[in-house]
């Protein structure tokens, strides 16, 4: 029996595999175990990955949520110029900003942001982290070097003179820092940031530092127009003639009150003087309007507007109104200005703060305490003689410059009241030369016509008195806003509510000196105030109409250089009040913010939030 046989036999059947074969499975098994080790190699990096973005994101978080406090206490410490404060703010500062940046702006962590979901989220942290390192490279620390090397003393007036070369140093810095403050904005509000789909505390964070930075733009903007303006107007290049308006809110005007005196301030290399006084008086009516008005100004306002000097703001428009009066000072006097520049008594009585109290011919002193009072209301009582009032106006006005061009100022008190005269609209500036002009435009301080954006409709609330006296002190105002859709086309109403009440004493009509009170002589009884209320919305509003204590009634819609607005008058015995409704429908769909500017009073006149439903027979 052959060997094969014998294993037949013994139920054994033995196959030989050819070569093939086995190389085949043994390398589909490597090839597999390969697989294997890869595919673990990969759930291993992909761990890592994830741990590594993880953990940088949250430390990234830790130092922007350390971050973002700073950048705010750091810009308030340069505006009040605590510079020592600020500088070390600014490095710590700069320090988180800069590791937060640097935490998200690796290779991997950008790879991840192609990611679904989660690359938006990264995207946008990203995006914060660099926004913070911007402002606190390009604006935060070059403000605060600037500071730490400026004595805001400097600021402060000497002898009737400004230091102008400490003006001129910041312009660089701060125009970088504008420049820096805004690409940062314009980093986050930019629509892949903005829109993102992101977790809750990031969306948070995101709507916080957006928030800070539109707060930034303006108030490092406003100070880079500032340290551009200022030199030019106080005479670094050439001497300068300021007319001087002096608004009195006791007869209410639409930028303020009327222009009771006038100075004129001569300027240059920073020295100004007290070049000229002027009261009402000194312009009696002109025979012909002294500009040609824009049809729409002269069917609201009348010619009285470029003929009167106590009418030329009756306007809202203080390009406007300014221009007027800067032609009425020429043909009076014979001076063409270079600038015009309003305020009231309520920016003296901010600047008393900085020069402490000042006395006044009359005996009396004159402090941030009583300005307000004795020059809008006292003087009238005490003096029953315009020409005695005009006198006591023109002493306190002469008494203050005096203080502001002495050695005593209070820089920081200075700058403060300025600044806080200027948020509220009591100092307004406009300048003949357009390239100058063009500095201004679009601030608080130019006066004119608010400015809606993508975010917020804007509306003007504008009171003139038509008593013909000096019954404004006693005319209180509140004004509240709202708006409702009740449209299918997604366009929305808004409200502006109007609070009007005479808080004159009863027997005002006898009580009250006639040159308060008018007493009758341009048809309002004694004791009433009556107002012309103006209300005005952005192009491509509609008006809606206008209640008063729910009911409507007559007013007058019209327009105003594009603006859409609605006009009433209100005449008011001494303890009624009435409350009045101006409805608007907006031109195009989507919400927005309401912003109202309104008349400087005596007082701050707040706008509340008023809850408004689709009732109401006006919409």
């Amino acid at each position: 029996m052959t060997q094969a046989e014998s294993h037949v036999e013994a139920g054994h059947v033995r196959h030989s595999d050819p070569p093939t074969t086995r190389g085949s499975a043994r390398r589909r098994m490597h090839r597999r175990r390969r697989l294997r080790w890869a595919a673990t190699a990969v759930a291993v990096l992909l761990v890592a990955a994830v741990a590594w973005i993880a953990i940088r994101g949250a430390l990234a978080k830790q130092e922007l949520e350390a971050a973002v406090p700073l950048a705010r206490t750091a810009q308030q410490q340069v505006l009040t110029g605590d510079a020592d404060a600020a500088t070390a703010t600014a490095r710590r500062l700069a320090a988180h900003a800069a590791a937060a940046a640097d935490l998200t702006s690796d290779p991997a962590w950008k790879a991840a942001e192609l990611l679904p979901w989660v690359g938006a989220n990264l995207e946008t942290l990203r995006a914060i982290a660099a926004s913070v390192d911007r402002v606190a490279e390009g604006a935060v620390t070059p403000l605060a070097r600037a500071a730490a090397e400026l004595d805001l003393a400097a600021f402060a007036p000497s002898n009737g003179r400004v230091d102008l070369g400490p003006v001129i140093a910041l312009q660089e810095p701060v125009r970088d820092a504008a420049a820096a403050v805004q690409q940062a904005r314009a980093t986050m509000v930019e629509e892949r940031i903005a829109a993102a789909e992101v977790v809750a505390p990031l969306a948070d964070a995101r709507a916080e530092l957006t928030a800070m930075l539109d707060d930034a733009v303006t108030t490092v903007d406003g100070l880079d127009r500032v340290v551009r303006l200022v030199p030019v107007m106080l005479g670094a290049d050439e001497p300068r003639e300021i007319l001087l308006l002096f608004q009195n809110n006791a007869e209410l005007r639409s930028t303020g009150g009327i222009p009771g005196a006038l100075a004129l301030l001569r300027a240059e290399d920073g020295a100004f003087t007290l070049a000229a006084q002027a009261d009402t008086g000194d312009f009696p009516k002109f025979e012909q309007p002294v500009v040609t008005l824009p049809i729409e100004t002269r069917a609201l306002y009348g010619d009285n507007t470029a003929s009167y000097i106590q009418d030329v703001n009756f306007t809202p428009q203080f390009p406007l109104a300014a221009s007027i009066a800067r032609e009425m000072w020429k043909q009076k006097f014979g001076d063409e200005v270079d600038s015009v520049i309003a305020l009231d008594p309520v920016v003296l009585s901010h600047i008393l703060v900085a020069t402490g109290p000042v006395a006044l011919p009359t005996g009396e002193t004159l402090t941030s305490a009583n300005a307000v009072q004795l020059l809008l209301r006292d003087v009238y009582v005490r003096y029953g003689d315009p020409a005695v009032q005009d006198d006591f106006f023109a002493a306190a006005t002469a008494a203050v410059f005096e203080a502001i061009s002495g050695d005593n100022v209070d820089p920081r008190a200075l700058v403060g009241a300025l600044i806080e005269s200027g948020y509220s609209r009591r100092i307004l500036v406009w300048n003949a030369d357009p390239a100058e002009q063009a500095v201004v435009a679009g601030t608080d301080i130019a006066g004119e016509l608010p400015r809606s954006t993508a975010e917020v409709d804007a509306f003007g609330v504008y009171f003139n008195d038509i008593t013909g006296a000096k019954m404004d002190p006693y005319l209180d105002v509140e004004v509240a806003a709202g708006s409702v859709g009740c449209r299918n086309d997604g366009r929305r109403t808004t409200v502006i509510q109007v609070s009007m009440a005479n808080t004159a004493p009863a027997d005002a009509a006898v009580s009250l000196p006639p040159y308060v009170t008018a007493n009758g002589v341009y048809g309002t009884p004694p004791g009433v105030i009556a107002t012309a209320v103006r209300v005005y919305a952005g192009p491509g509003n509609f008006n809606l109409g206008v209640e008063r204590d729910g009911a409507p009634v007559p007013h007058h819609p019209t327009s105003d250089s594009g603006y859409t607005l609605s006009g009433i008058e209100v005449r008011l015995a001494p303890g009624e009040r009435a409350e009045y409704r101006f409805a608007f429908l907006a031109g195009e769909p989507g919400v927005r913010a309401t912003e109202i500017v309104s008349t400087p009073f005596v007082y701050e006149v707040e706008t509340s939030a008023l809850a408004v439903t689709c009732e109401s027979a006006l919409w």
